[in-house]
């Protein structure tokens, strides 16, 4: 069995200590621990009180999750310890000496009295892996906490730090000293006082104050569509709530808990997301980067451009505590963007998500400069201008001049030929790339661009500064586009072309919202605005491309998106809020008549796979060429960084569900019917098809040599 409880006495205490490092999840040993520890010192007349604790950095940081769907479990089942606990007569109380998530909290909350370290989050996030807390913490919180409170913890699946949790009524106490022996203090103060248990079961002053509340439950029913579109767990635990305050009988809600978690057990969306979850830790294992490579030392950062990126990627840096010079040779521009820094900032202090005094201390962290040389201190660099191949190679030559040795480069090319860029510097192993997604302070994805002569320790380093900076960094070939954005070019050309061939662009972005997406190309064309690739392409005597000519055609009419209130669509003053325009449509229509296209029906189904299974027939060339280490990164990408509905596990893993033989055989008569490159089915496709594989094995094949 995984892990195991130390029992020790401590006069008339018993200390039940929880060994399963790091992060003590719940695993075999532990629940088993637990249980004999507990009925042991109920049955030991010389104990009075019982304190649980954790070691290492963790009281317990939730479930085991490898052991999820397992046919058979070793040891106690969580539900048989947490009875004897709530059972107890003697007063258990949890001293919380660091993360306490999912299963850990549930523990906590069958414990008498609460006591955490000022540092120890808790929290229950397993909404986030398409579940609810399956024991009794949809039940036991909101008699703690009340309804709304509880709702809103379970729902979010957020953490939220002790002194939060005190306040909410979470835990009881705040340790002032080392947390084992101010809990063990707190037991005795118990034991003196009368040794008085306290089961949360039993407490119902917060949910009667709301039973019969429907307008409560309806309004965070119809706020489900806006902050957890498509979601099935959410709903499930609305339900589990409603029933805690409707009831009196505190087991008829567990049980009705233990229902509805089966349902999210078995329900795809469960499995995609613990996919999702799985896939990001992957990604940060790079197969030929020895864990033990020496790292480069990054404690300063250097960022040329003060744009849109070069401001958010400045951000981060502040926002990780580290000091960034922000380089622009245009003072009216870095001007504008330490302006839009400082706003950025200011809304998140409005929102009280941030103090003045915070903000303050990383804009003090923000260095502008328009002095080129003084970006030589910082021991990494990242380029933010435009994307134009010649400028960045200029900048490059010149940082080339002025870093000091040992110092790392980076772009934030979106897709330009890193390796071109290295060139124009003396030193390419210390070239990368590192692409931010937009709004870089926002965003969680980075692209790390491995380039023919980045060094291991470059790569690696990369890979480090990313997490230090909130970041979910996947490592990705030198090839246009890289991972992200080669792929879209795929879905993108494949929406263009249905609306020549006779969708309108409400059709195909209505599909693609309800699979899941914020919103359909169109909608994100309009939002980005239709004139930038415009201009672009007039700059170089316009393109032949017919995807290109409706967009270029509305520009021509004054129609560039949101930003004039029309393109694809019309809208009104002030919002956002697409709406069809009949003169947008006849553009379509007359372009497409020009072109010689027959306009024909499209089912949302034929919508869907024309738009997404580009992304799959891309993705795996690009496992195929070695350019992505594994399909779980593309989900990655796209999960984080274009917003592809996680729980549906990425385009890959959706590809999976699917059956990869059903995905050729569409692609297959697509090509037939179109004779489009993007159909032609990829060698690994065919490969797996023959096979009788998928995506996943390949991932379990190539973690199993990690």
């Amino acid at each position: 069995m995984k892990g195991t409880v130390h029992y020790d006495q401590r006069g008339e205490v018993a200390l039940l200590s929880i060994d399963n490092p790091p992060v003590n999840p719940l695993s075999s040993g532990v629940r088993q621990g637990l249980y004999d520890g507990v009925s042991r010192a109920i049955g030991d007349d010389s104990i009075s009180a019982i304190v649980v604790t954790g070691m290492h950095r963790a009281f317990i940081a939730g479930a085991d999750i490898s052991e999820f769907g397992a046919s058979a479990r070793e040891g106690a089942g969580l539900h048989e310890v947490l009875k004897i606990m709530e059972s107890s007569t003697k007063p258990i109380i949890a001293a919380i000496n660091g993360t306490a998530f999912g299963g850990g909290l549930e523990v906590a909350l069958c414990c008498d009295y609460r006591i955490a370290a000022a540092t120890a989050p808790v929290g229950l996030p397993e909404v986030k892996l398409g579940l609810l807390p399956g024991a009794g913490g949809t039940q036991r919180l909101p008699r703690l906490t009340g309804v709304e409170t509880a709702l809103q913890t379970i729902i979010s699946g957020n953490p939220m730090a002790a002194p939060d949790a005190l306040a909410m009524g979470i835990v009881d106490r705040i340790a002032t000293g080392d947390i084992l022996e101010d809990g063990i203090s707190m037991a005795r103060e118990i034991v003196a006082a009368g040794s008085a248990t306290r089961k949360i079961r039993d407490l119902d002053e917060k949910i009667v104050a709301d039973r019969g509340n429907t307008a409560l439950f309806e309004k965070f029913e119809a706020n489900l569509n806006k902050t957890h579109r498509g979601q099935f767990a959410p709903t499930q635990i609305l339900k589990c709530v409603e029933v805690a305050v409707n009831t009196d009988d505190f087991d008829a809600g567990l049980a009705r808990e233990a229902e509805l978690f089966a349902e999210c057990m078995a329900h795809p969306q469960r499995e995609a997301l613990i996919h999702v979850f799985f896939a990001e830790r992957a990604a940060g294992k790079i197969l030929d980067l020895p864990k033990d490579l020496p790292l480069l030392k990054i404690e300063r950062g250097s960022v040329v451009g003060a744009g849109t990126m070069g401001g958010g990627i400045a951000m981060c840096f502040a926002n990780a505590g580290m000091p960034v010079r922000v380089y622009d040779k245009d003072a009216e521009n870095l001007a504008r963007g330490i302006k839009v820094i400082a706003g950025n900032y200011a809304r998140t202090v409005s929102r009280g998500r941030l103090s003045q005094d915070e903000m303050d201390k990383r804009m003090a962290l923000i260095i502008p400069t328009e002095n080129f040389d003084d970006l030589n201190d910082g021991d990494v660099v990242i380029e933010a201008v435009y994307e134009n191949l010649d400028l960045k190679k200029e900048i490059f030559g010149r940082l080339d001049k002025i870093m000091k040795a040992g110092a790392l480069l980076a772009s934030n090319t979106s897709g330009l030929d890193l390796d071109a860029i290295a060139a124009a510097t003396s030193r390419p192993e210390q070239v990368c790339g590192m692409h931010f997604f937009s709004p870089a302070n926002v965003m969680r994805l980075l692209e790390v661009v491995r380039g023919e002569g980045s060094s291991p320790a470059t790569l690696a380093t990369a890979m480090s500064l990313g997490k230090r900076l909130g970041k979910v960094s996947v490592m990705a070939g030198n090839c246009p586009g890289f991972i992200g954005n080669r792929m879209l070019g795929g879905y993108t050309r494949q929406a263009s072309m249905m609306i020549l061939e006779g969708a309108t662009p409400a059709q195909v972005d209505k599909v693609i919202y309800d699979f899941g997406l914020a919103m359909g190309p169109f909608a994100m064309n309009d939002m980005v605005g239709l004139d930038l690739g415009w201009r672009a392409r007039k700059m170089v005597g316009g393109s032949n491309q017919v995807t290109v000519r409706i967009p270029d055609e509305l520009c021509e009419l004054g129609r560039y998106g949101q930003k004039n209130g029309k393109g694809y669509y019309r809208y009104e003053e002030g919002s956002r809020v697409p709406l069809p325009d009949p003169e947008a449509d006849a553009v379509i229509a007359r372009v497409a008549g020009e072109l010689g296209y027959q306009q024909r029906d499209f089912s949302d189904a034929e919508i869907l796979k024309r738009c997404i299974y580009p992304l799959v027939n891309i993705g795996a060339k690009l496992l195929e060429e070695g350019h992505a280490l594994r399909a779980g990164d593309i989900d990655t990408v796209y999960v984080n960084g274009y917003g592809f509905p996680a729980y549906v596990g990425g385009p890959m893993w959706y590809a999976d569900t699917q059956g990869l033989d059903n995905v050729l055989a569409d692609m297959e008569g697509f090509y037939k019917e179109t004779g489009d490159e993007v159909w032609k089915p990829s060698a690994l496709l065919l490969k797996l098809v023959k096979e009788g594989r998928n995506f996943a094995s390949l991932d379990a094949a190539t973690n199993a040599t990690n």
